[in-house]
């Protein structure tokens, strides 16, 4: 079961010695080898945020677009510098089966409170949201290193996954899991953006403690992933024995509505 979940993240490189003259791996290359290159763009640190909702089954359509229409109206907010909220495209999570998908991104862990604060926000949460939710989640983490536009492009394709860890483990553990995720990210040649790191939000995160996002063009890029049998390659010698559970699910950036918070 695990593995079905960690195999749509986890890749490994078919070379520990690339040759400095090969290409990074992408879609359309044969080339299986992974090799870690710098960017040319500047990088960043940057919060990430994101919320998962279950919204009831017999909820009215209206008042389930109603509360998108007002937690995307948040982007206006001076804190914000990404918001976007909508339904999620495909969760391959057993666990749980979340509906609807908020991702954000502040300057600051400092900024994140002053939304999580803001009048508006509890407001459309209070109103909109608690009425037809059935279960919620939240995960915070710092991504140090985010290249190119803080703002994802409309249509683009995510695939958001949380790691929760067995019992018992420490610092090295983790370390080895992030390090792990760190490698996919040079060999994904249709990859946007990718961000990692442990969550620091613990309140609302059903104990899971390490979270990813990657951004592809749109759904061809990200569903090649899965149809690609020399690409999806699982890590399980190196992380299996290390995860409790595991939520991937795609979403896709809808087109930006007309902030009102009115």
């Amino acid at each position: 079961m695990l593995g079905l979940k960690v195999r749509t993240l986890f890749f490994s490189p078919l070379s520990s010695s690339p040759k400095p003259h090969l290409k990074p791996y992408s879609l359309s290359s044969p080339s299986n080898f992974c090799i870690r290159m710098s960017s040319s763009s500047a990088s960043s640190q940057i919060i990430e945020h994101v919320v998962l909702f279950k919204v009831k089954d017999e909820t009215e359509p209206a008042k389930v677009a109603g509360m998108m229409s007002g937690l995307n109206g948040l982007t206006s907010l001076d804190q914000v510098l990404h918001l976007s909220a909508g339904p999620i495209h495909r969760d391959l999570s057993s666990a749980f089966k979340f509906t609807h998908m908020l991702h954000s991104r502040y300057s600051s862990k400092e900024d994140l409170s002053g939304y999580s604060g803001h009048p508006s926000h509890l407001r459309v949460v209070k109103e909109l949201g608690s009425p037809i939710l059935e279960d919620l989640m939240a995960v915070d983490w710092v991504a140090d290193d985010l290249s190119g536009p803080v703002v994802p492009r409309p249509g683009s394709a995510m695939r958001l996954t949380i790691m929760k860890l067995k019992g018992g483990l420490g610092d090295e553990e983790k370390a080895k899991i992030l390090g792990a995720i760190g490698d996919i990210k040079d060999c994904l040649g249709s990859l946007n953006q990718m961000t990692y790191g442990e969550n620091f939000s613990p309140a609302r995160a059903k104990g899971f403690s390490i979270a990813s996002v990657a951004i592809f063009p749109g759904l061809n890029e990200l569903e090649a992933l899965d149809s690609n049998p020399e690409l999806v390659q699982l890590q399980r010698d190196k992380v299996r024995d290390l995860l409790d559970r595991v939520i991937v699910l795609d979403y896709v950036v809808p087109p930006p509505q007309s902030a009102s918070l009115s």
